[in-house]
């Protein structure tokens, strides 16, 4: 018979036990899901929104990111007091970064930026189409609190808070999912009534018709960051007008660019095309003589938030005016969310 020596057991026992609870904690590192923006069936209603936009993880613990939508978005880590830079560089679609783009499965610990590219689904795919994915892994000496951005949206931020893995978490998964959901059903019913403010009324100065060109509001969260609400449509996306007649398209977003562009769109709609003029009250006019002509409105864009610090920025230009001399059906897409069906048509008789 063999004899036990229990005692020579259980020390071994508990010495095994007390370096595991050493270990454990640093092996078994948690993968957490966010979502990327959320849109209506139709792709009209966007909620330009990380969900959740504000987290608390662990040192060595990833974050993937998952863009299902059809609207462009990054997810950008820039460094404590970067300067942000633009989301397009001199080819409209091709991403600057920060600078440059990092790949998927990068690290992060505040050193250096991070950022995806631009990601969204395919144009013609269906909404059960796998959606891109983007991860990032908190790196020690990571503990801190760190903002995370889209470059495309400027009101689109969040925060993730890096804790010690000594230290336990406030939140798991399944809150985050709750939040998640919760936010999304709610700016997305923001954006659909926001229809209400494009409806015909006195924005326009005598003109013959007015089109709201996109519409939205920004939603701060509980100092973590700020999500929009956006309606990607041309509100009167069909007007009926006579020959001499003036149409006045007005962006009432506060922080999306949009375009109003016949014809030919332009590689880069950005900048106004050379058929388009200015005004002596800032905003931009053109004359339209045939269903055949292309005139790109460039980027009606809201001016910037002032801050403290920094130099006043000048007006935004959000008003665009189209002469029609002759009758015809003239189609016209925005030339950024044309692929959200933001479309419209002006029927001239």
């Amino acid at each position: 018979m063999i004899a036990f020596n229990f005692t020579r057991f259980s020390a071994t026992f508990r010495w095994t036990l007390a370096l595991s609870v050493l270990i454990i904690p640093q092996l078994v590192q948690a993968q957490w899901q966010v979502s990327v923006g959320a849109e209506s069936p139709n792709r009209g209603s966007q909620a330009l929104a990380f969900l959740p936009n504000e987290l608390w993880v662990h040192t060595g613990d990833t974050i993937r990111w998952t863009f299902p939508t059809h609207e462009r978005h990054t997810l950008t880590f820039l460094k404590p007091g970067q300067t942000r830079p633009p989301g397009f560089g001199p080819v409209f679609g091709v991403p600057v970064g920060c600078p440059g783009l990092t790949p998927d499965g990068s690290s992060f610990d505040g050193s250096a930026c991070v950022t995806s590219g631009v990601l969204l689904l395919p144009e013609d795919s269906e909404p059960t189409a796998t959606a891109p994915t983007y991860s990032v892994t908190f790196s020690a000496p990571a503990p801190g609190n760190f903002k995370f951005v889209c470059l495309i949206h400027a009101d689109m931020t969040g925060v993730v808070h890096v804790i010690d893995p000594s230290e336990p978490l406030p939140h798991y998964q399944d809150f985050y999912d709750r939040e998640a959901q919760s936010d999304q059903v709610l700016l997305l019913a923001d954006a659909s009534r926001l229809e209400g403010r494009g409806t015909p009324g006195n924005q326009g100065r005598g003109q013959s018709g007015n089109v709201a060109a996109g519409i939205g509001e920004i939603v701060t969260t509980s100092g973590a960051g700020s999500q929009t609400a956006a309606l990607m449509r041309f509100v009167r996306d069909t007007i009926v007008v006579g020959v001499g007649d003036t149409v006045e398209w007005t962006s009432l977003d506060p922080s999306i660019n949009h375009t109003v562009t016949f014809g030919v769109e332009p590689a880069d709609p950005r900048p106004r095309s050379t058929n388009v003029q200015l005004t002596s009250d800032g905003a931009r006019q053109a004359v339209i003589s045939s269903p055949m002509d292309s005139v790109n409105s460039g980027f009606l864009s809201p001016a910037p938030q002032d801050r403290a610090g920094l130099a006043q920025s000048l007006p935004g230009v959000t008003r665009f005016r189209v002469t029609f001399t002759s009758p015809g059906t003239f189609n016209y897409i925005c030339a950024v969310h044309d692929q959200l069906g933001m479309k419209g048509t002006v029927i001239v008789h």
